[in-house]
């Protein structure tokens, strides 16, 4: 007999239309008398004063499905995947015991594993070895500092882009440690071994339909204010962390046109790094509603009944 999820993960691209289905799969399940609560797993939806950009859940649909881990940082502050798996784990295992339903939503990879997983966070590196990279970088390049990222953990490395220097630095900080799974095996960002049952779904979309959808979604943000919310999180003195969302600098710089085509790079790495994932539930939405994917989602975890 197949066992009910305790959790339901809901994992995809930016853009493709996650909240749209876990709203839907809290519709479904309220008549049964499931409460359901969301649970964000995005780097930067965590940070108060960029909902718009990052896509936090609006007023309105956060009356209908409760979000928890969004909007609480304060710009200027330095925020961690191991702050948050912390969080995230109270969270959830507060809402398994009490019975509800948490549907961890969200797009940061490594924010996911780390609410449903047991991920081994390290502190930061040794005195001195970031130091010693940062002189690398400036001797050789971002490009080929990622290269030698890739040797020690290439899956880690996918999703990364090459010019994107500190967050490659800060990888190798771990990898030439020993830090990283991927030089002891399998790397925990791929592990299959969750703290709960869980049903991991993920959402999916054809490259066409997504891209037209993410253009669309950068005008929509446009439309709601984004810039001036930009403009007014740049004047909070934001952390080198908060300003990593996609957008930021392309806003202060005022070309939107960088911003969808970076928003469109980083789709394709989430849906690269997603197929990967060991018992993935795949949920094309090119061919489905929101409503079709909650339903699917919802037998497919046992919890209807």
């Amino acid at each position: 007999m197949r066992t009910s999820a305790k959790v339901v993960a809901i994992f995809g691209p930016t853009g493709v239309g996650k909240t749209a289905v876990a709203l839907k799969l809290a519709e479904l399940l309220s008549p049964e008398g499931r409460r359901v609560v969301a649970v964000s797993a995005d780097a930067l939806q965590v940070y108060e004063g960029l909902e718009i950009l990052t896509g936090v859940a609006t007023a309105a649909e956060q009356r209908r499905l409760e979000h928890r881990l969004v909007s609480f940082v304060a710009l200027s502050d330095t925020f961690s995947a191991g702050r948050y798996a912390a969080l995230a784990h109270a969270e959830i295992d507060a809402l398994v015991a009490e019975g509800s339903l948490p549907v961890v939503v969200g797009g940061t990879g490594l924010y996911l594993r780390a609410a449903l997983a047991k991920l081994d966070l390290k502190p930061p590196p040794e005195r001195g070895v970031r130091e010693r990279l940062a002189a690398e970088l400036g001797a050789r390049g971002s490009a080929a500092l990622h290269t030698d990222l890739s040797s020690y953990a290439p899956e880690l490395a996918a999703t990364i882009e090459p010019n994107d220097s500190q967050r490659i630095v800060r990888a190798l900080e771990l990898a030439r440690q020993g830090h990283t799974a991927a030089r002891t095996g399998p790397s925990q960002l791929w592990t299959a071994e969750m703290r709960h049952p869980t049903l991991l779904a993920g959402l999916t979309m054809e490259r066409a339909d997504l891209y037209a959808r993410i253009n669309a979604r950068v005008d929509a943000m446009l439309a709601s204010g984004v810039r001036e919310e930009v403009a007014a999180a740049a004047r909070c003195h934001p952390s080198a962390t908060a300003r990593r969302a996609v957008g930021f600098s392309e806003l202060l710089d005022g070309d939107v046109a960088a911003m969808k085509q970076r928003s469109r790079n980083y789709a394709r790495r989430q849906l690269t790094w997603m197929r990967k994932l060991p018992g993935v539930h795949l949920i094309d939405l090119s061919r489905r509603t929101p409503e079709q994917a909650a339903g699917e989602i919802a037998t497919a975890a046992g919890l209807r009944r």
